[in-house]
């Protein structure tokens, strides 16, 4: 009789249960999910497949890096307040600029917390080469800090110049901070790491993990590249530290970039952001005049550091480049090794191109990321047009990220255009408004452009048909590339 009643009994309760897991499960998908096509995908999959819809979504779909990222990075961000970089955020003297360049720099100051600050000189610096012998010269002529930040710091050739200045450095009293990311610090083994902890000199993993693959630390990745001497002079970009860079060596696997030097104002928020970092990662608060002496006047560009990241400051980088493309009225050039842009800034690029906007988008003709180069392609043929021009530059690989905005306002940094730069990482950017510097990043683009080889309609309807569903599938994959 017992298990007459009781196998009913638990084929009901097994039911019950099966339907209450879907329906919560649903009910979390519409209260969080803003996206339509996205909340109408997870529920068909919840419903059509049941618990285990629910068990892909709390694995796949519920958005734990942003969250994660906020509560480790809780408090953090403005612990230096009081440093004088904050205050009124737009271009104080109208004469310089358009309207509609005006307008850029107000929209920006309602999203990122630092100012728009006057006095800046930025200077473009192509190739390792030339970078860091930029780099090692103002570290050999640091009197009191020095902070580096990056995402790659190799064991090799380049790492040991920047050991060997390091040292010297500390022999003469140089107060030295070193933030460098577990994932990148695995590039090279033994890791850095280990020869700056041999030399004194105090260094950090950023989120370190034993296990590299754990999420969700894979993501929560610091991008940032941020070198600072005595406060005052500052280097950022888009370069790591590693022997591909310098092409004099003719290194095995080359990479063209370019990094800048920073002097002025702006470069208190490059050491504001470096600042945070080393409290999150260590707890050490760098403050007084030590850290962040009176900034001085060095030149006539306006700048503003953008910090960007899955906590306090998610999505400021795309924010800024939705705006900037929003805001061109004659052109808009963009450099950047990985462009795999999500489908509402695919139709910001096309219809800025439809107002008439001049579009150059320079990518790597050899990608040292293949899967990315296939997952671009396939959204290329949706942008090019006859305003919108797509080239791909001959070897080596080019890493350069630029964008400029009708040869007046500039973006540079570490920020690439793919969901890990607008989403996942900690990336430092910075804005700047000035018509020569534009100019010279401009000559620098078109110097690419001359070398590169144009990307037609007619060469993505070529590719063959496996080619095609090998970038089809690609595509598929492109927010976790």
């Amino acid at each position: 009789m017992i298990a007459l009643f009781s196998e009913p009994i638990y084929t009901e309760i097994a039911g019950f249960l099966t339907l209450l897991v879907t329906v919560i499960t649903s009910i979390h998908v519409i209260l969080n999910k803003k996206n339509a096509r996205s909340a109408f995908s997870w529920i068909g999959i919840i419903w059509l497949v049941p618990l285990l819809g629910a068990f892909l979504y709390i694995v796949f779909g519920i958005n734990r890096i942003k969250r994660k990222a906020r509560i480790l990075r809780s408090g953090v961000t403005g612990i230096h307040e009081g440093a004088g970089i904050w205050g009124d955020p737009v271009v104080k003297d109208p004469l310089l600029f358009d309207d509609h360049i005006l307008n850029l720099s107000e929209m920006l100051g309602n999203v990122v917390n630092t100012s728009l600050l006057p006095g800046n000189h930025i200077v473009p610096l192509e190739g390792g080469d030339r970078a860091y012998h930029e780099m090692l010269k103002a570290i050999e002529t640091a009197n009191d800090t020095i902070n580096l930040s990056t995402y790659i710091f190799d064991n090799d050739h380049a790492g040991a110049l920047f050991l060997e200045a390091f040292a010297e450095a500390r022999k003469r009293g140089v107060e030295i901070r070193v933030i460098v990311d577990d994932v990148g610090a695995r590039y090279t083994f033994p890791p850095i790491t280990r020869k700056l902890k041999d030399l004194g000199i105090r260094s950090v993993r950023f989120l370190p993990t034993a296990i590299p693959t754990r999420m969700p630390f894979i993501n929560l990745r610091n991008h940032r590249k941020i070198l600072v001497i005595d406060g005052r002079v500052g280097f950022t970009g888009g370069m790591n530290i590693r022997e591909g860079h310098m092409l004099s060596l003719n290194p095995k696997k080359p990479i063209k970039d370019i990094h800048f030097l920073v002097r002025g104002p702006v470069v208190r928020q490059m050491q504001q952001v470096f600042a945070e970092d080393w409290f999150f990662c260590t707890g050490e608060f760098l403050d007084g005049e030590r850290w962040f002496p009176e900034p001085q006047l060095e030149g006539t560009i306006w700048a503003r550091g953008i910090p960007d990241g899955p906590d306090e400051d998610f999505e400021k980088h795309l924010i800024t480049v939705q705006g900037a493309l929003t805001t061109a009225r004659e052109s808009v050039r963009i450099v950047t090794p990985y462009f795999l842009p999500e489908s509402e800034l695919i139709s910001i690029i096309s219809i800025a191109s439809l107002r008439g906007v001049k579009i150059d988008i320079v990518l790597p003709g050899l990608n040292n990321i293949p899967i990315i180069k296939w997952a671009s392609f396939n959204i290329l043929e949706q942008i090019i047009n006859e305003n919108c021009r797509v080239y791909l530059s001959p070897p080596p690989f080019d890493h350069s990220k630029i964008m400029i905005v009708d040869n007046a306002w500039s973006l540079i940094g570490s920020g690439n255009w793919d969901a890990r730069s607008f989403r996942l990482n900690f990336e430092f950017n910075i804005e700047c408004y000035d018509y020569k510097l534009a100019e010279h990043l401009s000559t620098i683009v078109d110097r690419k452009i001359k070398d590169a080889t144009p990307l037609t309609p007619e060469i993505l309807n070529k590719r063959p048909l496996p080619i095609k569903i090998r970038d089809g599938l690609a595509f598929i994959f492109s927010p976790y590339l």
